[in-house]
């Protein structure tokens, strides 16, 4: 896929992309679609999008427009840095974004058909289980996450997409959505949401995806002592609205992608004057992720392994 730049940005399927941050309408007129506002707190929906044009409106700030003044509302950076998130994926979550074409279909028939697309795009769960999959538990080793770990935190899902059964591994949050994820799949179903382990303790550390987490608890399988919660957030949108959370602990440490975004938000935690956040990323840098400097780092054992072999 060709990378975002503004015409292309603009593109996006608002309701669906709201959708892919975990934001469901509150009720549906017509082609307008209302929401609690993504952009602040409130209880009665003041937040508009108008699906034939794609633009919204928030009655609540007299601030409207494209999905791009969208983003940096939402995500409080500049246009290149949203156009840099949408690029590096970290915002969808690796959910593909529908793009609007007006030649494709006509408007009347894209009516027509809304509530029968918007159904077929829905992520529907059918079966969970316990995580026995041979291709899952492949994708699992490649990622260097081991079956016991996986077991413990994720399950096995079934799940509906486009009248189409498949399988993932599944992490479920708060609300009883799940992060869904397999060697040739990544999404979430609805509601998407954080996820919280409370273990009572007085710190937390926050990961911005769940194998950034189950990498932590491979790296601290001797560690029977970690007296602290963890916070996963799933999204990157869902760090702003996770602070108050962070907020009532003693210590936060955060592991970040480092990334446009994830740098991004974990400076902001840096500079708000609170002495409580702490950067870990530190830990991997030249990495994206905390998974990912785990890969390498078992890749170069086995490769000493190896040598030591022959």
């Amino acid at each position: 896929m060709e990378k975002f730049n503004c015409k292309i940005a603009n593109q996006i399927d608002l309701v669906h992309y709201l959708e892919t941050l975990g934001h469901e309408p509150s009720k549906i007129k017509n082609q307008d679609y209302w929401y609690l506002s993504p952009l602040r707190n409130e209880n009665t929906p003041s937040f508009k999008v108008n699906q034939k044009l794609n633009l919204w409106y928030d009655h609540g700030s007299g601030k409207g427009g494209n999905v791009v003044d969208f983003g940096i509302e939402y995500f409080r950076c500049t246009v290149s840095e949203f156009l840099q998130l949408l690029n590096g994926n970290s915002i969808s979550s690796g959910i593909s974004l529908s793009l609007k074409n007006e030649n494709r279909q006509s408007s009347s028939l894209r009516i027509a058909n809304e509530k029968k697309d918007n159904s077929l795009d829905k992520i529907i769960i059918v079966d969970v289980r316990t995580l026995e999959n041979k291709q899952l538990m492949t994708y699992l080793d490649n990622r260097s996450i081991s079956q016991e770990i996986a077991r413990h935190h994720c399950k096995e899902v079934d799940f509906s997409l486009n009248n189409r059964k498949q399988t993932a591994i599944g992490f479920q949050n708060i609300s009883g959505g799940y992060e869904l994820r397999s060697e040739k799949f990544k999404g979430s179903s609805s509601p998407k949401d954080i996820t919280f382990i409370d273990t009572q303790a007085k710190s937390v550390i926050v990961f911005e995806g769940f194998f950034d987490y189950l990498s932590y608890k491979m790296m601290n399988q001797k560690s029977v002592d970690l007296q602290t919660n963890f916070l996963i957030l799933n999204s990157l949108s869902f760090f702003n609205k996770s602070l108050k959370l962070m907020e009532k602990h003693e210590r936060v440490d955060l592991y970040l992608d480092r990334d446009a975004g994830g740098i991004k938000f974990t400076n902001q935690a840096l500079q708000g004057g609170s002495i409580k956040y702490t950067d870990q990323s530190f830990l991997y840098d030249q990495k994206k992720d905390l998974n990912e400097w785990l890969n390498q780092e078992q890749q170069v054992k086995r490769g000493h392994s190896f040598r030591r072999s022959i």
